[in-house]
This record gives C-alpha cells, structure tokens and sequence, in this order.
C-alpha cells in the first residue's frame, strides 16, 4: 500500500530486519547508546516546568538497549538534559537507570553536569560545587561519571586557566576514571568557546592538557563536534590507554571502523535509534570483517544526517518520533514539548529513510502511526 508523503509517495517495506536481542558480548569496541526519556503523555504539565517522565516506559527502552549488548549512557544530551528534562529529573533518571542496570547487569555511564544552578551568572566556586553534588550521586549510584560541558562554566570562566583549575579539582574528587565529554555549540550555542577559546586548534590543546596531567583518572572522551577530522587528530595525541569515544552522528561509521593508527569507540545519540542494526554491526566487526561492518552501518548515516541537521540540538524530535514508531512507546509526547521542534515533511522523511533501512520491528504499526500522524496534522492529500 501506498503511503503519500509530503515529498511524495511512498511504498513502505513489508518487512523488517531480523535484529533479535541477545547474541555475543560485543569486542572490539566497547559501545554506548545514549538513551532518551519518554514523557508521561497524561501530566497536566507546561513545557516551562518540570518533566513528567513515564517511568516504566523509559526503563523498558534501556532494557531493551542492553538486550542487544549495547551500554547505556544516561542523563545526556538525548535525554533532553538542559531542553526539558532538569536536575531534579535527571538524578531520579540516573538512580532508577543505574538500578536496572546493577538488576539486569547492564553496562552504564552517567551525566555529570551544573544544571541544578539557578539561572544567571555563576562563580567558579559554586560551579564546582555543583558538579561535585552530581558527580557524587553518580558514583554512589554505581554509574560510571561523565563529566558533560557545563554552560555555567563557559559562562564563568575567564580562560584557558579557569577550564584547567576546574577540571583538575574534579578529576581529583573523581574515585574511578571518568568521561570527558566535550559537546560542541551546534548542540548547544551556550558552550561556545568552550575550553577557554573560540579557535578549535586552542582548544583542542587545552582539552588535551586536561587529559595528560590526569591520564589515570580518565578512561576516554567523547568529543561531538561533527568534525572527523578533528577527531581522528585528537585520538591520535591521546595519552596510552585513554580511549577516544565518537559523537560525532555525521561520520560515525569510518571513526569506528579506524584506520591503522587506531579507532574510535562509541557514544552516540544516533544508536538511540540504531541500536539493534549498531550491536549487530560491532558483531561483524569483532569478526575482523571492516568491509561487512561498513556495509552495514554506511547506509545508516543519511539518515542519521537527515535527523541531526541543523538546528543540530532538535534532533531528539526525531529520536523519540523513531521510538513511537517502532513500537517501543505509546504515543509521540515529549518532556518540555519538544514534539513540536521539528516539521512534519522533516518527520515524514525521517520515517521513510528508517523503514527503508528496516527499522522498524512492526512495520505495519509504523506506517499506521504514521498515517495517524499525517492525518492529525492535515497532510493527508
């Protein structure tokens, strides 16, 4: 049956791709999702206020992550920290999450971030303070600590300096090694010229001071800056044995894959989505098998681009819309409103690019969904 798209007709796959869970222990890599909440859809709420998380439903996806193997990285940018989701949700978020986790002996790493400060202007001080309250619940709750660019202390800081200070005081507090996760401006325009400059070469050498006065209290980084590039760059200037993990949702299947002065492993919001065809992928990997890995997961990355196309940070309409369609939730309602971020022929394009790649596990569900959706918001032609 014909499904009529605002970019035209469309014929959707009948079928999906056999992506069972379970499987062998992925190898080569080690691999995280970073997951997205769903919102309870019945909360009489306003998107200026706290989030109403459908608990049950955002635990059975991270159980279904790691199903397939897959880590899980919680309370990230995905999880709509800063755009809808606030401290007080994310540390309930990172204590029930790490709890399924220690139940069903998934692997997961948590945000540590600021954004339980007021609005406005932060000292150094109470920015420290405030990612050493997160960083604390994330150790006692068992997780392992990423520490997130924080937009209170792009604002604080007065240079290269202040970034150095802050970051050696938290590695310090830091009882096991961390992730260091440095999210660009296209993600978020409030960590512009972060790590104390506007020129990427200037802070990229700062970011990599960090790591080399401290290389025992970090395990890796995550850099998201959408630039393959730059990474490849940085991965290589790493000290021994600090693992270099990819955000970036644009190149993601050549920095896994590397080359013969090493690889990236992963991070990425993309694998949200991806997560079973991103699993089965790494499989074939562990096998030695570039080519069949490539084979894979090259194809994914048009949608991946489509979904994290500027303005780069609303990709998580996208993200959850995926979910709806695929049957790991009931409805398509987001914390802080945020359904309504991307267009309608932006969410009809990202549908067809997944169900041609076969992601859907009921595909008759997802072209129904979709057609409701088409319908509620007049683009039934």
């Amino acid at each position: 049956m014909t499904i009529h798209l605002p970019q035209g007709p469309y014929e959707p796959r009948t079928t999906p791709l056999d992506l069972a869970p379970g499987g062998s222990p992925l190898a080569s890599r080690t691999v995280f999702s970073a997951a997205h909440v769903v919102a309870d859809p019945y909360a009489d709420v306003s998107p200026d206020g706290p989030a109403a998380v459908d608990w049950d439903a955002t635990l059975a996806f991270r159980r279904h992550l790691w199903s397939h193997g897959l880590g899980v990285a919680e309370a990230m940018d995905t999880a709509q920290r800063g755009m809808g989701l606030d401290w007080a949700g994310a540390a309930e978020l990172i204590r029930r999450s790490a709890a399924e986790a220690k139940a069903v002996g998934g692997r997961i790493a948590c945000g540590v971030g600021t954004d339980q400060l007021p609005a406005g202007p932060a000292t150094l001080a109470e920015v420290k303070a405030a990612y050493e309250e997160q960083l604390t619940l994330v150790e006692e709750s068992g997780a392992q600590a990423i520490l997130m660019a924080s937009r209170a202390l792009a604002a604080a800081a007065n240079g290269l300096e202040d970034y150095l200070e802050t970051y050696a005081h938290l590695l310090r507090q830091a009882s096991e090694p961390v992730v260091l996760h440095w999210l660009g401006p296209m993600f978020d325009p409030a960590l512009e010229g972060y790590w104390g400059s506007g020129d990427l070469d200037a802070a990229t050498d700062t970011f990599l001071k960090v790591i080399a006065e401290h290389p025992d209290k970090v395990d890796g980084i995550k850099i998201s800056l959408l630039d393959a590039e730059r990474e490849i760059d940085v991965r290589r200037r790493l000290p021994g044995g600090v693992r270099c993990y990819t955000g970036d949702d644009f190149n993601y299947p050549e920095l896994i894959a590397g080359d013969d002065r090493g690889f990236s492993h992963a991070l990425l919001g993309i694998f949200d989505p991806l997560g079973p065809l991103a699993a089965h992928a790494v499989r074939v990997l562990d096998t030695g098998d570039v080519q069949g890995f490539r084979e894979i997961l090259d194809p994914t990355v048009e949608l991946s681009r489509h979904l994290f196309r500027t303005p780069t940070r609303f990709y998580k309409t996208g993200v959850v819309f995926l979910a709806w369609l695929a049957g790991h939730q009931d409805h398509f309602t987001m914390v802080g409103g945020l359904q309504s971020a991307r267009s309608l022929p932006h969410l009809a394009k990202a549908y067809e690019l997944a169900d041609r790649l076969g992601l859907f596990p009921d595909p008759e569900l997802a072209e129904s969904r979709m057609r409701a959706l088409l319908t509620v918001n007049g683009g039934v032609r």
